[in-house]
């Protein structure tokens, strides 16, 4: 999983897998879920994200996984 705040456009999209979005639905204004070919969800984009997310903490708990922060 990955998330990736775009700060120029003020939008959080979160990466759920590898695969390729071939369908989108927005479920609420600036939310969008995409959706790959079998129909799982993919990822999650969030527009105007500093208005929705508390995007200054980030907690994760019960996940075992490697963390990498990329420069951005």
């Amino acid at each position: 999983m990955k998330l990736a705040y775009h700060k120029d456009t003020d939008s959080l999209y979160i990466d759920l897998s590898e695969q390729g979005s071939v369908e989108s639905r927005e479920i609420s204004d600036g939310v969008v879920l995409d959706y790959d070919a079998g129909g799982e969800l993919v990822g999650i984009d969030i527009d105007n994200a500093s208005r929705k997310v508390q995007l200054d903490q980030l907690e994760l708990s019960g996940l075992r996984s490697e963390i990498k922060q990329l420069a951005g």
